[in-house]
């Protein structure tokens, strides 16, 4: 039986990179009996990258919002229409590298998982070393996730993520930014039924100068979605 993975990538100002992602997600070999759909989701970039999904219209799904929203409301665009049995997470950037799909695929295709994170802590695969302070709120975000939610990640903020579809249509989201990664996690730890893996992934981190979108007061969001998320 053919099964279908649906990619969604939630774009923002990404004119220098978004080719390129697509361009590796199309080399990508996934494993026998699964095929890739993509949806792009433009979250009202103004920076060109809007022109540049024009030329993919053909080949793939790609979605506009009128206004930007943020990374969230992007992914609940993606997650409404795809049509995949699994569906994967993938930057618009050049953090994530997409030739680690079967590894991360691995665990849901071996009846294993239900939910997998993909860490860029639970490995000796390569990082660019970057931000001192943005690791630490990292593990302090983790941690606390984890002490309310029971469970033992090393990186809920990580942008590579891999549902099963059962998964995805038993949540409710409504985080509109970055708050979608503490939000989804304690959704997900409070079902108690879906079984969650992590695989270690290579990082290749950008500085604000090439791009970086993500910042202090999204670091304040966070926890403060971890306690609403949890407690509430």
């Amino acid at each position: 039986m053919i099964m279908k993975l649906s990619i969604i990538i939630p774009v923002y100002n990404e004119k220098n990179t978004v080719k390129e992602v697509i361009s590796r997600i199309e080399k990508v070999s996934l494993p026998a009996g699964l095929e890739k759909e993509i949806l792009l989701i433009d979250d009202y970039s103004s920076d060109g990258t809007r022109e540049i999904l024009k030329d993919y219209e053909t080949r793939y799904r790609v979605i506009y919002h009128q206004k930007n929203l943020g990374k969230g409301a992007a992914l609940r665009s993606g997650f409404k229409h795809a049509l995949g049995d699994i569906i994967l997470i993938q930057d618009a950037d050049l953090e994530y590298d997409p030739a680690e799909y079967p590894q991360l695929l691995e665990p849901i295709l071996e009846n294993k998982a239900d939910v997998v994170y993909g860490s860029r802590f639970l490995s000796h695969r390569p990082h660019r070393v970057l931000y001192f302070w943005h690791y630490v709120g990292n593990q302090l975000i983790t941690l606390l996730s984890n002490m309310f939610t029971n469970l033992n990640l090393t990186d809920i903020e990580t942008g590579y993520k891999v549902f099963r579809r059962t998964v995805l249509d038993s949540i409710r989201l409504s985080e509109n930014r970055f708050g979608f990664e503490p939000e989804i996690t304690a959704k997900i730890a409070k079902a108690r039924r879906w079984r969650v893996y992590e695989v270690g992934i290579s990082y290749a981190g950008r500085t604000y100068e090439e791009g970086k979108k993500i910042n202090w007061k999204d670091g304040v969001r966070a926890i403060w979605c971890i306690l609403k998320y949890n407690l509430f």
